[in-house]
């Protein structure tokens, strides 16, 4: 089965606009933000996290810029058997292997953990399915349209994502009616009220993963759907 996902011309935005790297913006350890105090002693991350992987700071910091200057409030609204060998996820701080690794390992530490909750098994066997929109045959999309931390769109970047500096390039932070602290949203709406930039887990959550829980007899398909 191919899905065929009509994209917006974005001109791939922000695609040739260089802003120079700085190691000092964010260190990572373990995947973890290092808290600013400790940045201001000039901690340095080690050469390698807990898991035995070294760093891939420069990697993670490209993709967060062109996910940044391209995630736009329009670009969400816009409308919406694969092999996993083939896809690594760049915003990821800790692993570079294939994502058909990732899920495997997720899966085998749940039922480590968790041996008599098979629902939560396949839970972390299929969680990241949603990367799939990074194959061609489900429509090939850019790394910065599919996975990465999400954020709110039509009001201002909260300085508390991570590499903030990026959205400087978004189309959004210069739009009056997106750039204030309030945006296009009432203050107390509700999460429920709020657009999220896409990403794989969203796609998840639209193709009602409930239905395939039910239909492989898991036990609890609402907080499957949490957990992705």
């Amino acid at each position: 089965m191919v899905i065929l996902i009509e994209q917006p011309d974005l001109g791939l935005q922000g695609e040739d606009k260089r802003v120079p790297f700085d190691n000092n913006d964010l260190v990572l350890d373990g995947g973890f933000p290092v808290p600013k105090s400790m940045q201001d002693a000039r901690f340095e991350a080690p050469e390698i996290n807990s898991f035995g992987h070294s760093f891939r700071q420069q990697t993670v910091e490209e993709f967060y810029r062109v996910n940044h200057i391209n995630q736009t409030y329009d670009f969400v609204t816009f409308g919406n058997a694969v092999n996993f060998n083939d896809v690594v996820d760049d915003s990821d701080p800790d692993l570079d292997e294939p994502q058909i690794e990732h899920l495997l390992q997720t899966a085998e530490a749940i039922r480590k953990d968790y041996p008599n909750e098979d629902w939560l098994h396949l839970t972390g066997l299929i969680h990241d399915l949603g990367k799939v929109l990074l194959h061609p045959s489900f429509g090939g999309l850019p790394q910065w349209a599919v996975v990465g931390d999400t954020f709110p769109l039509g009001c201002a970047f909260d300085k508390s994502i991570v590499h903030h500096k990026y959205f400087e390039h978004n189309p959004d932070s210069k739009n009056s009616v997106y750039n204030t602290e309030n945006g296009i949203y009432v203050e107390g709406c509700g999460l429920d009220n709020v657009m999220i930039s896409w990403g794989h887990d969203d796609y998840m959550w639209l193709r009602k993963m409930d239905q395939l829980c039910l239909q492989l007899h898991c036990s609890s398909s609402d907080t499957t759907l949490f957990i992705i």
